[in-house]
C-alpha cells in the first residue's frame, strides 16, 4: 500500500495513459525504493508521428523498410533524444540520435532531414 501512495504521488502530473517504467528495490526489512524512468522511445515515436496511443496502441509497419506508417524529422529525434538520454547507453546526443532513428526505421518510420 505505501509504494501505491509514493508512486501516485509521483506520477500526478504526468499526463495519463503514459507508460512509466520503474525499477523498485525491496528489503530485508520491508522497506523499499523505487526509481522512474522515461516512457520507451516507440512512445515517444509513436506520438511524434501522430500513430495511436491507447487501450489498444497502433503498432509500427507489418513490414518494416518495405512499408511506411509515417514520416519523422530529425528535429523531433533530436526532441527525443534529449529527454530520453538519461536512460540510454549513449555519450552523446548524436549517438542517442542515431540509435532512436535506428527504432524509428525498424517500426517503420521514414527519418526524413
Amino acid at each position: 500500500m505505501e509504494f501505491c501512495k509514493a508512486f501516485n504521488a509521483k506520477t500526478g502530473q504526468i499526463e495519463k495513459g503514459t507508460p512509466i517504467p520503474v525499477v523498485i528495490t525491496a528489503y530485508q526489512d520491508r522497506s523499499f525504493t523505487f526509481e522512474m524512468r522515461q516512457p520507451p522511445v516507440s512512445f515517444f515515436l509513436k506520438k511524434a508521428v501522430g500513430l495511436k496511443i491507447g487501450k489498444k496502441p497502433a503498432s509500427g509497419s507489418k513490414l518494416p523498410g518495405r512499408n511506411v506508417v509515417g514520416k519523422i524529422t530529425q528535429a523531433q529525434i533530436r526532441d527525443i533524444a534529449e529527454k530520453k538520454i538519461v536512460d540510454l547507453n549513449c555519450a552523446s546526443i548524436e549517438s542517442a540520435m542515431s540509435m532512436i532513428a535506428g527504432s524509428a526505421r525498424a517500426m517503420g518510420l521514414e527519418v526524413v532531414e
